[in-house]
């Protein structure tokens, strides 16, 4: 099944990964191909699960049948990034997930508003 990404996703100053229903990887952006390229030249038809342990596991699993987004933060290679995970959906129903990875500024302002 072919499903659409628009361009915009391509050069996004994120790493964007989507894969399907049966977590096969069906879109990395050149950021995401940059962030996983030690697992391989491309990664696009592989399946998720492929890179990701048990715990890990579970919370994809939970994502695709409940529909609902998973959001945390990581230090890697002395950056920090946000990671957010959320279904999305085709026709109303869960078709896959994507990730967005967003590096972090250290100096990055927070505001409260009410």
């Amino acid at each position: 099944m072919d499903y659409p990404v628009p361009d915009w996703a391509k050069e996004m100053n994120c790493a964007v990964t989507v894969c399907d229903a049966d977590c096969n990887i069906i879109y990395m952006n050149d950021l995401s191909r940059a962030t996983f390229a030690s697992y391989g030249a491309d990664l696009v038809g592989r399946n998720l699960m492929e890179f990701h342990a048990g715990r890990s596991q579970d919370i994809i699993r939970r994502l695709l049948a409940e529909g609902g987004s998973n959001s945390y933060t990581i230090s890697k290679q002395g950056r920090r990034k946000l990671i957010y995970q959320t279904a999305w959906r085709k026709d109303g129903e869960v078709a896959g997930l994507v990730e967005l990875s967003i590096v972090l500024p250290d100096d990055m302002p927070h505001y409260d508003r009410g």
